[in-house]
């Protein structure tokens, strides 16, 4: 396959989608991301200087990666290879870093290898991918909607420079579809024509998402909805339907699923019930498993509520059990009431912090035997060395507390406060000072069991 062939004629665009056709050929025609390619911008100033060097772009679905990727391409007149990180594999690889480095030699023009979704190459294409940016046979343009510090090897990454896209305001995908709808003649062509009201409608409702806008204007400039005169009289409800449903972008698999379930640990941490019912919604309308979101309410009872109200763990088990017995959408309002519950009630992160310290210390290798005391002496030879001498019987205790370390000697002489720093929030309160009160029985002496 000839990876370089001589420009082609400029033909029709029946078939090509609006928003290929509407690919801006100018940075003024590129609206949105103005930190990046404003007039004072780096990435501006390295393309209109034609010192393009390798770089990622980092962003949600539709924020402009794969446009801006074109018009860098377009404006420094190199040649432009796209390759999805889904279908190519090292063969391909190595075939179109072969081509580049003929024709630039033939040629002296630069090549943009633009990969799409670079975060799914795996170690091994990466591996083949990085002598030929080093050597500079190629100018790597990556598009990423994950978090490339995850996704991408340390050498590659070391030599791009990686620029985080936001996603597309309501404004700007306004301006995105009125010029789709002054600029592409085959909705011209078609009579197509909405108010900027139903125009703004459909903004709202893109998730920040231009491509997905795009689509929605194609939709209705196929289906008749907006010519001669229809689209200035097309109800919002019409609007709706031809929407079908709020765009919410969501990768299940990706860096978006982890910022949003993050987003209602965070909410209800803070008590905005409003927030985490919406963040809530948000995976479960979705499509995310409604059993995961109830695994990380279960966690949420016991990290950040813990004992300051022990019906917290009780309800998040309890609203799984409703999601499994009852299935979805039915589910969904168990899940809405165990988020309510957790937002509303007390905050107590000492059990968390506790247990921390726990592991903090184990995997500092603070590991001790079990002091022979705890041991139990189940046969004669744990007789003979100890085992079970000394133990104390709680129960045997006026306040059911014996005078007994059973923390390994090394750690109980430790003056650290101890694991567990109850903050006397909520019920723990209760549980803390009755646990002091009984503790006292033994600085008091206070030890022989009362029958």
């Amino acid at each position: 396959m000839e990876l370089f062939p001589q420009q082609a004629k400029p033909n029709s665009l029946a078939g090509v989608p609006l928003a290929e056709r509407l690919r801006p050929k100018s940075f003024a025609d590129f609206f949105g991301q103005q930190e990046l390619v404003g007039k004072q911008s780096l990435l501006r100033q390295m393309v209109e200087r034609g010192e393009l060097s390798s770089i990622i772009l980092w962003g949600p679905p539709g924020c402009g990666k794969t446009t801006l990727a074109h018009l860098m391409a377009s404006l420094l007149q190199w040649h432009f290879v796209p390759l999805s990180a889904v279908m190519s594999g090292v063969k391909e690889l190595r075939s179109v870093m072969q081509e580049a480095e003929k024709w630039r030699s033939m040629s002296g023009k630069r090549t943009i290898l633009f990969i799409d979704e670079i975060h799914r190459f795996n170690k091994a294409q990466q591996d083949a991918l990085l002598p030929y940016v080093e050597k500079g046979s190629v100018v790597l343009v990556g598009a990423t909607t994950e978090n490339p510090s995850f996704e991408v090897i340390s050498a590659l990454l070391s030599r791009c420079r990686v620029f985080q896209l936001q996603a597309l305001s309501v404004d700007d995908i306004v301006k995105i579809l009125q010029r789709a709808q002054d600029k592409d003649s085959q909705l011209r062509d078609a009579g197509f024509h909405l108010s900027d009201a139903a125009l703004q409608q459909i903004a709202e409702h893109s998730g920040g998402d231009s491509r997905c806008a795009l689509n929605v204007v194609e939709f209705m400039a196929a289906s008749g909805m907006a010519t001669a005169g229809k689209g200035e009289t097309l109800s919002s409800k019409e609007i709706k339907q031809a929407i079908k449903q709020a765009v919410i972008y969501h990768d299940k698999a990706g860096a978006q699923h982890y910022d949003t379930i993050s987003a209602l640990h965070k909410s209800m941490r803070n008590s905005d019930v409003d927030a985490a019912l919406y963040w809530l919604g948000r995976m479960l309308e979705a499509g995310d498993d409604p059993l995961y979101v109830a695994r990380r309410l279960i966690r949420f009872a016991s990290e950040d509520i813990g004992l300051a109200d022990n019906r917290a763990l009780t309800l998040a088990l309890h609203a799984k059990e409703a999601v499994h017995f009852v299935g979805m959408p039915e589910g969904a309002l168990a899940l809405a009431q165990a988020v309510v519950f957790l937002s509303l009630a007390p905050k107590n992160n000492s059990v968390y912090t506790a247990y921390g310290r726990v592991r903090r210390d184990l995997q500092a290798g603070e590991i001790y035997p079990v002091p022979t005391h705890l041991r139990n002496a189940v046969t004669k030879l744990d007789k003979e060395f100890g085992f079970g001498q000394g133990y104390r019987l709680a129960h045997d205790f006026a306040a059911g507390v014996a005078d007994m370390p059973c923390l390994p000697e090394p750690l109980a002489k430790r003056a650290n406060g101890g694991y567990y720093r109850p903050k006397r929030i909520g019920s723990e309160k209760d549980l803390v000072e009755a646990w002091e009160k009984r503790r006292k029985h033994i600085n008091k002496g206070e030890s022989e069991h009362e029958e």
